[in-house]
């Protein structure tokens, strides 16, 4: 096995209904992809219907199974509430639910513009908590017990320059997180969320980093497993926990990253060092530990 391949059995979703915001696209076109091949039937939502549509002409002619693509600002309650309405309708009830619709500007912020700041923390923050009350509402309503999945960032505890919209906006997410894994764990409802290094997608990319940028800062050298991540990777991740082999699991924010976070350590500078420094700085470190003890 690799860590390109699917680990999960074939059932390992069967008879689960599993709602993917942004799920035509990137992270979440590959979720939902793996989701179908457990068994699941997939809900994808956002707001460009055309592009829903190809994804899942694309998944149900090469998997097969259940796809529903739905139009859904998740801004708006109503739209959410339409997205629930018709997946239960199609499917009959609905278990999960994977909060993955994003928007994010690099950008120093005080080039940024009120609205702007807003775009993103509505997205990420706002559409997030709707979409999770709208399912919370119902699982509790119908006692059900649910899955939430939440795509976070490690920046969302870190902090971070230049995504400052994004940071506050994924921080709160996590604060949800936590706080209603504990309040709706009697409800047998969990809550949980991935916090992901960079798993390159073509469009979000190619918008956040233009090649010239790229080049110039690459992700790869920064990285402890000195890569990038697979997109079956996180997809495997995000099946297992949004099936019942992770039941005892909730209110967790797992790091996918190969080690990205790590990096900020005080003296991971040391990287840098060659051998044969490393050979000079413990003659020094040897000469000078000789040198305090000689008495004076």
């Amino acid at each position: 096995m690799i860590h390109t391949e699917g680990m999960l059995r074939d059932d390992a979703l069967k008879n689960k209904t599993i709602i993917v915001t942004g799920g035509g696209t990137g992270l979440g076109k590959s979720m939902a992809s793996y989701f179908l091949k457990l068994g699941a039937n997939i809900v994808i939502c956002s707001r460009r219907l055309e592009v829903l549509e190809k994804t899942a002409k694309e998944l149900q002619e090469s998997i097969g199974g259940n796809i529903l693509p739905i139009e859904c600002d998740v801004r708006k309650p109503e739209q959410i509430e339409h997205v629930l309405a018709k997946a239960i309708e199609n499917f009959g009830s609905v278990n999960g639910l994977v909060n993955n619709s994003a928007g994010n500007f690099i950008s120093p912020t005080e080039r940024l513009s009120y609205k702007a700041v807003d775009v993103i923390v509505d997205i990420v923050l706002r559409g997030t908590y709707y979409f999770t009350l709208a399912l919370g509402k119902y699982w509790i309503e119908n006692n059900i017990k649910g899955t939430v999945l939440n795509i976070s960032t490690t920046y969302a505890w870190t902090g971070s320059g230049w995504v400052v919209p994004s940071a506050m906006a994924k921080a709160g997410v996590l604060a949800m997180t936590k706080s209603l894994a504990f309040e709706w764990a009697d409800h047998g409802i969990r809550l949980n969320a991935i916090a992901p290094g960079p798993f390159p997608t073509k469009g979000a990319w190619e918008r956040l980093f233009p090649e010239e940028l790229a080049k110039k800062f690459s992700f790869e050298s920064r990285i402890p497993l000195e890569r990038v991540g697979d997109h079956q990777e996180l997809a495997n991740l995000a099946a297992y926990l949004m099936s019942d082999f992770s039941a005892y699991m909730t209110g967790e924010v797992i790091t996918l990253d190969g080690g990205e976070v790590l990096a900020a350590g005080q003296f991971n500078f040391l990287k840098e060092v060659t051998d044969d420094q490393w050979d000079a700085i413990e003659g020094q470190i040897k000469n000078a530990n000789r040198n305090s003890k000689k008495p004076e």
